[in-house]
């Protein structure tokens, strides 16, 4: 009996132990189950979208290549910080080291320009001299026969046969006769040969010989070279027509153009620093002491003089002269000055980017400024900003396509919304964008919305790979901008118009395909959203004047795209300096000779090349 109860007892341990394990089997295991389950459920509601860097539109829940330009997708970060500035466009460290993104402080500094002129060497107006016959006559004999001899004061240059002289000489003679009883007509006869230039000596001496001189010897006036001989043996000369013309050289003028737009620099008294090409190696200084009060209407530059010794006679009349003047802003002593890359226009407004760090991060403000006069490499900020401000100097365009595919505040966008991202890519149809957004040509920032890389004026030497099939197709639109340019150089708006639609077309058919770097695809995405807003725009006006505002735009990223990518041709890289309100602006040829779009015939040939591509 003991016996069965004890093997009882055992039964009922040994099933509740099977029980307690089953039950931590299932159940245990069941909420570890369910832990991985929701973790799993987490991890799919979290699916990652891809997109593509060139263009963010594209959004897509799995990996693989972007319809448009067939480029690998990448993940699409989720940015969960907040901003305090709903108007700032934030920016990691990663990013901006990727848009080469640089910021500077701002500071007020004595304001110079740096200003280059050209000039030639002339004689001093003031010691020219026309060394004339005092009497009429015919030249007998000359005693100075070409240009550059000197002569020294009271030499004899000529001798002239005078009927007059020979009247006036027996005159003399009879009038001696009754000297002493008429002196009146002594005296007479003798002024009448003092009145032509004869001196007391040489009338005492034709009275001692008692005979008539049929030549009368011309004594130069002063003493210096020969600049210009102006009669020959034997031509007959009135009283007070000029034989020659005299300078002196021991001190010259040294004339220099100054153009509208450095008018406001240049000052009397300031100090020029000037070489001549025929004498290397020398520098020669010298203060302006004179400018022009009119501007010439046909070069339309004044003259700046320079007044400088010529020890030696080394300057030469007609010598070319290069020189430099340290210019100050004649307004204020100090004022603020940014430099010209941190700067991007839209035409009628000056925008930069305003740095601030928050415990966020740092973000970007947009801020539109007014500038004074250019600095060369920089500029004078009337408005806008304060002292101690901090801005982007590089990689501002690459913040500036940041904020507009944020829907921030942009220069194209003012008032911030979705951004409009239509570009070409291979027969794709491009945005209509209305602006005419820009950046200075010396220093344009090409910012690339996704890898947010940078092109700085230093980069315009590097050519980019680029297929024959695209460089072929980029020629095609080089070709209809020549037309274009050709129409506004005749101040044809017409022709213009119908030249910027061929522009238009022959960019829709450019395959943005054949570039297969991601660095040289970003750039060109830039470079020819650009010229497809300034073409777009010439094409729809057939003002002439509103034409060639766009059409400097137009240039600017065409003259970058063919630096960037190249054609098969010789191109010039043209520029005139009083284009765009003497703001200056480029265009592009395939001829040397200067035909400027920006005046057309009013002043067709104003402009110099730049560059040659």
């Amino acid at each position: 009996m003991k016996s069965e109860t004890q093997k009882i007892v055992k039964i009922a341990l040994s099933t509740l132990v099977l029980g307690l394990l089953l039950g931590w089997l299932l159940f245990g295991g069941s909420k570890g189950n369910a832990t991985e389950e929701h973790q799993h459920a987490s991890e799919v509601s979290e699916e990652t979208t891809w997109t593509c860097s060139m263009h963010p539109q594209i959004r897509q829940p799995e990996p693989g290549d972007c319809p448009i330009c067939g480029m690998d997708l990448i993940p699409l970060e989720n940015d969960n910080g907040s901003e305090l500035d709903p108007m700032a466009v934030s920016m990691s460290k990663t990013a901006m080291q990727l848009a080469n993104v640089t910021t500077e402080i701002v500071g007020k500094t004595a304001p110079v320009k740096l200003i280059n002129l050209n000039g030639k060497v002339e004689a001093d107006e003031r010691s020219i001299y026309s060394q004339s016959s005092h009497i009429p006559g015919r030249v007998e004999r000359l005693m100075v026969n070409f240009t550059g001899e000197y002569i020294k004061q009271g030499q004899i240059i000529a001798y002239i046969y005078s009927p007059d002289l020979v009247t006036a000489q027996e005159e003399l003679f009879e009038a001696r006769k009754v000297a002493d009883t008429q002196p009146q007509f002594f005296n007479a006869a003798k002024e009448k040969l003092k009145n032509w230039k004869l001196s007391d000596n040489q009338i005492a001496q034709i009275l001692q010989s008692g005979t008539v001189k049929e030549e009368l010897p011309i004594h130069a006036d002063v003493s210096g070279y020969v600049t210009e001989k102006m009669v020959n043996l034997g031509d007959y000369v009135n009283k007070g027509k000029a034989l020659y013309q005299i300078a002196n050289l021991n001190s010259v003028w040294v004339l220099f153009d100054i153009y509208e737009s450095d008018m406001p620099w240049v000052r009397k008294g300031d100090e020029v620093v000037f070489t001549i090409p025929s004498l290397p190696g020398e520098n020669f200084k010298g203060r302006i002491s004179y400018i022009d009060p009119v501007i010439n209407p046909m070069t339309r530059v004044a003259k700046a003089r320079i007044e400088i010794g010529n020890t030696g006679l080394r300057l030469k009349p007609e010598m070319f002269a290069s020189g430099t003047v340290k210019a100050k802003q004649p307004i204020a002593s100090e004022a603020i000055t940014i430099p010209k890359s941190a700067v991007m226009w839209t035409g009628e407004r000056s925008v930069v980017y305003i740095k601030n760090t928050t415990s966020n991060g740092v973000n970007f403000v947009l801020r539109d400024v007014t500038l004074g006069p250019s600095l060369g490499n920089g500029f004078i900020v009337k408005e806008g900003l304060q002292e101690g401000d901090e801005i982007a100097v590089n990689g501002t365009f690459s913040i500036d396509a940041a904020a507009q595919l944020a829907g921030k505040p942009s220069m194209m966008n003012p008032e911030g919304g979705p951004a409009m991202t239509g570009h070409n890519h291979g027969g794709m149809k491009m945005g209509d964008d209305k602006g005419t957004g820009g950046s200075d040509h010396s220093e344009m920032d090409m910012g690339d919305p996704g890898l947010e890389n940078k092109i700085d004026h230093s980069d315009m030497n590097q050519r980019m790979t680029a297929t024959a099939t695209f460089k072929n197709q980029l020629k095609q639109v080089l070709s209809a901008y020549l037309e274009l340019k050709d129409a506004l150089v005749n101040d044809n708006g017409t022709k213009a118009n119908a030249a910027a639609k061929k522009v238009l077309s022959a960019l829709e058919h450019v395959d943005m395909k054949q570039l297969t770097d991601k660095k040289a695809h970003g750039h060109w995405m830039t470079i020819s959203k650009e010229i497809s807003s300034s073409a777009n725009s010439i094409s729809k006006i057939s003002d002439v004047k509103a034409q060639r505002n766009h059409f400097k735009q137009l240039s600017a990223h065409l003259s970058n795209g063919i630096k960037l990518f190249g054609v098969d041709q010789k191109i010039y890289e043209q520029f005139c300096p009083m284009a765009d309100n003497d703001k200056g602006a480029y265009w592009l040829s395939t001829t040397k000779e200067i035909k400027n779009p920006y005046f057309g015939e009013a002043m067709l040939t104003c402009g110099e090349i730049t560059d040659e591509m």
